[in-house]
């Protein structure tokens, strides 16, 4: 049976509900409507997967304006996600954001516990490493053909905790701040557990118990044995930030540029796995019709400076601020859309989105603030330096275990280029900041995929 994922989240269930909230009287015949209090916006979000089986929860988000004398930033912001999957799987979040909770000083800090049965794992290095589509298509005629693997044949399983909390500061006025942090993640870190995800199936449905890439990667040694089952950062988060946006959620001028340093010192326990990365991200907002068309881009580095960052935490996207659930990549749903999740993945990347935003309808309605938006988008991304391993080495082990071993179909002698892709999305927005986002990614070479369909909270930056 082909791989599929349906998307079923319930747009129309978009609810937003007042608690002890009112509009102020002086402000009734603006366009926009001071909002006051508490408010929250709750979405409902279901979704399914052959795979990960049946996904049900959702995702409230509260916000304080107070007096409203802010309007449309907030004194305190709460997002909780819960969902669960009938095979294992769950989200667990609590997110908090605040630049009133300590005079001059922002917060933000986040609590997760993140599981995955079946996560994306394409091995390192980009296009050095060849993906085979037809090795994760469970077709019957692609299974004749004698091109099957396992629809898993790319993923692994992993568990992680992570507690993040950050402070900012004003260096000079409000443009230029600086940040610091500090973090904490777990990661139990496994091949794919082939009978949970069999339970229940058909035996023409079921996956066969082979070793997939991951296990391959152990036994070559790509992996290591010290990094192969997971294990504990602790870091910590120094930077510089200038941001100029006139409004957050959704910007139509300014910039938000950052330069952060993030690191896993050995004195703080991480042994083995003492390393530094420094991130570099740089976003601009152009108005082009005033309070309805922008163009908008970010471009970005990250990259290990020192020591040796373990596998598992090098998809991972260092940022000044993300309240996002999953914060992987590069591919996927927040960096490039449309390429498969992890597909890019290196000890150094560099990436870039470019997108256009149209609000082309605006109302009061029930006493919320509402607009409609479409996007178009274009993304790139590529690795910039190689995570270091001894190709030779992997294929003189694989050749010995399998003397049919064909080393091209999992590595490439070429050097990593550029990944392309593209699409459009919709928005529904509320107040401003509850923003349900809608947006669908096509790639612009199989080797990364086909296509994406994503629905979210708010824009992409």
């Amino acid at each position: 049976m082909k791989k599929f994922t349906l998307i079923l989240i319930a747009i129309f269930c978009f609810t937003s509900l007042n608690i002890f909230s009112q509009t102020k009287k002086d402000s009734l015949n603006k366009k926009d409507k001071v909002k006051t209090g508490w408010n929250f916006g709750a979405l409902p979000a279901v979704s399914f997967n052959t795979d990960r089986g049946f996904q049900y929860g959702g995702i409230l988000n509260l916000y304080n304006y107070g007096d409203g004398k802010i309007y449309p930033k907030y004194y305190h912001s709460i997002c909780t996600e819960i969902s669960r999957t009938t095979k294992g799987g769950g989200v667990n979040q609590i997110f908090y954001d605040s630049e009133h909770l300590f005079k001059n000083v922002r917060v933000t800090s986040v609590l997760s516990f993140l599981t995955e049965k079946a996560l994306d794992f394409y091995g390192f290095n980009g296009y050095e490493v060849r993906y085979n589509s037809k090795w994760e298509d469970d077709s019957e005629q692609n299974k004749l053909d004698g091109n099957y693997k396992s629809r898993v044949f790319y993923r692994h399983e992993r568990k992680m905790v992570r507690f993040l909390t950050d402070f900012q500061g004003s260096l000079s006025g409000k443009k230029l701040r600086w940040i610091a942090g500090l973090g904490f993640y777990n990661f139990d870190i496994g091949t794919v557990d082939i009978d949970k995800l069999n339970k229940g199936k058909s035996d023409d449905d079921k996956l066969p118990d082979i070793d997939l890439l991951y296990d391959k990667y152990v036994d070559w040694g790509i992996i290591s044995d010290k990094e192969k089952d997971g294990g504990s950062i602790y870091s910590a988060k120094l930077g510089l930030i200038y941001d100029t946006r006139d409004n957050e959620p959704n910007p139509m001028k300014g910039i938000w540029t950052e330069a952060i340093i993030n690191t896993a010192p050995s004195f703080l326990g991480n042994n083995d796995f003492a390393y530094t990365k420094l991130s570099l991200i740089h976003r601009q907002y152009f108005t082009l019709i005033k309070d309805k068309l922008s163009f908008v881009y970010r471009l970005g580095y990250q990259g290990t400076i020192s020591g040796h960052a373990p596998f598992y935490i090098q998809p991972y996207m260092i940022s000044s601020f993300n309240k996002y659930t999953i914060t992987d990549g590069l591919g996927g749903a927040r960096t490039l859309r449309g390429i498969l999740r992890n597909r890019v993945v290196g000890d150094g990347i560099t990436y870039g989105n470019f997108e256009f935003r149209w609000k082309f309808y605006k109302t009061y309605i029930w006493r919320q603030n509402i607009y409609l938006a479409f996007n178009a988008f274009a993304d790139a991304g590529k690795v910039v330096k190689d995570i270091d391993f001894d190709k030779d080495e992997a294929i003189n082990i694989a050749t010995q275990e399998d003397p049919d071993f064909n080393s091209a179909d999992y590595f490439d002698t070429s050097s990593d280029k550029i990944h392309l892709s593209y699409g459009a999305g919709f928005r529904i927005a509320m107040n401003q900041n509850f923003i349900v986002s809608v947006d669908y990614g096509k790639t612009n070479d199989t080797r990364d995929g086909n296509s994406g369909l994503y629905i979210a909270l708010g824009y992409l930056f």
